[in-house]
């Protein structure tokens, strides 16, 4: 019998997403942003509070990156998010992150992420703090690749327990999706 636990914000698993932009002078920035994911087809949903430095600069430069978090960068990727950019300026260099230019957008791209999406800025819902963004290019590390396609298991990336406020890295390959079901036709 299951027991009712109330309204509570949970979903598994929950991305760890780190958002990364540039401010108009050209500094970096990075944020912590778990409640979002795919919004329809090339396009990513998140919710993001408008007093983040972060959104300041995405409303600005109408761009950003958005890499996963992974199992090696558990406590840099925690960190930008425990950190206003409003307040530390040089979170990245404090983190251990470095970046590079992205290749379609006017954003950063953090080099110790495996895995980045170059997104484009669509639109922001004041009300509900939700933003939409094309996702114009993704960039992968050849060592999260494996025949040319992403290897979660070399990519490792964590999800956010919001219930028990943990991050863990997802397991194994449990099925094929679009085949195991064929059994049952």
């Amino acid at each position: 019998m299951k027991k009712s636990l109330g309204v509570k914000t949970l979903m598994y698993p929950m991305p760890v997403l780190i958002i990364a932009t540039y401010g108009e002078d050209g500094s970096v920035d990075a944020m912590n942003a778990a409640w979002g994911g795919i919004h329809n087809t090339n396009q990513i949903g998140i919710c993001l509070s408008k007093e983040h430095k972060t959104v300041d600069n995405i409303f600005s430069k109408k761009a950003f990156t958005v890499s996963f978090a992974d199992v090696s960068h558990v406590a840099a990727c925690d960190y930008v998010g425990l950190v206003s950019g409003h307040k530390e300026k040089n979170k990245l260099e404090k983190a251990g992150f470095t970046v590079s230019k992205a290749e379609k957008v006017d954003a950063p791209v953090i080099n110790e992420l495996g895995l980045a999406l170059e997104c484009s800025f669509v639109s922001y819902d004041e009300e509900s703090e939700y933003m939409v963004a094309d996702i114009v290019n993704v960039l992968a590390e050849e060592s999260v690749l494996t025949n040319g396609v992403i290897d979660p298991k070399k990519l490792q990336p964590i999800t956010y327990d919001s219930a028990n406020h943990k991050y863990i890295a997802l397991g194994e390959v449990v099925g094929s999706a679009f085949k195991d079901g064929l059994s049952l036709k």
